[in-house]
């Protein structure tokens, strides 16, 4: 029988890397929803399809052929073939996708293309309601989160690391913008599931919650 681990939790709270070590160490697929609304977002742009169009954008999901390459040490997402795994990480997609994942329509195509995704799989599902929402019924669920300033912080080195030229302030900006994107939509807005364990990552390294979370796996 297949498991799923789900892991939730606003930006720079360290769910990426987290999932991807998790899914190493336990010989899980790592399946990065995230990405799958960038992807979108950067199909609408473009189709010239308006962010706030649920019809077309639903339709544009439907025709999207979205899938994972998984090697030993990375995944690639491919859109209709094409690798587009670095053109989805660019600041813009970040507020882009944020701004499609709170269209009915995109949020139910991509939901139950992450379930299929998932099905007779071992796999960490890492996003912002997979607990919540897409895998409910998940045995083990967490939540990881940390203080504005060191998520600010660890995006803005996050950035610099791939030569980006921006200020910590203007990291700073945007991800309290997407804060409150996903904190406010109505539709499977971001926030823990009721059954889910709370880390903060704020003042621990990658190992250690790494180590606490397959801990909690282990024990369950």
């Amino acid at each position: 029988m297949s498991e799923i681990i789900t892991i939730d939790g606003p930006g720079g709270s360290g769910k990426s890397t987290i999932a991807k070590l998790m899914a190493k160490r336990l010989g899980f697929i790592y399946l990065d929803t995230g990405a799958m609304y960038r992807a979108v977002a950067l199909a609408a742009m473009r189709h010239k399809i308006p962010f706030d169009h649920g019809t077309r954008l639903g339709d544009l999901c439907h025709t999207m052929d979205l899938r994972f390459e998984h090697t030993k040490n990375e995944s690639r997402l491919l859109l209709n073939g094409e690798d587009i795994s670095l053109a989805i990480r660019s600041p813009e997609m970040d507020i882009f996708s944020s701004t499609v994942s709170a269209v009915k329509e995109v949020r139910l195509a991509m939901a139950d293309l992450q379930r299929r995704l998932a099905q007779d799989i071992n796999v960490i599902a890492e996003g912002r309601d997979m607990g919540t929402v897409v895998f409910p019924d998940a045995k083990n669920k967490f939540f990881l989160t940390a203080r504005p300033e060191v998520r600010a912080r660890r995006r803005y080195l996050e950035r610099k690391g791939r030569g980006e030229r921006v200020t910590f302030e203007e990291v700073e900006t945007l991800l309290k913008k997407r804060d409150q994107q996903d904190e406010s939509r109505s539709l499977a807005p971001l926030k823990p599931a009721e059954d889910a364990v709370i880390i903060d990552s704020s003042d621990l390294e990658l190992d250690e919650v790494t180590q606490l979370m397959l801990n909690h796996v282990r024990g369950s």
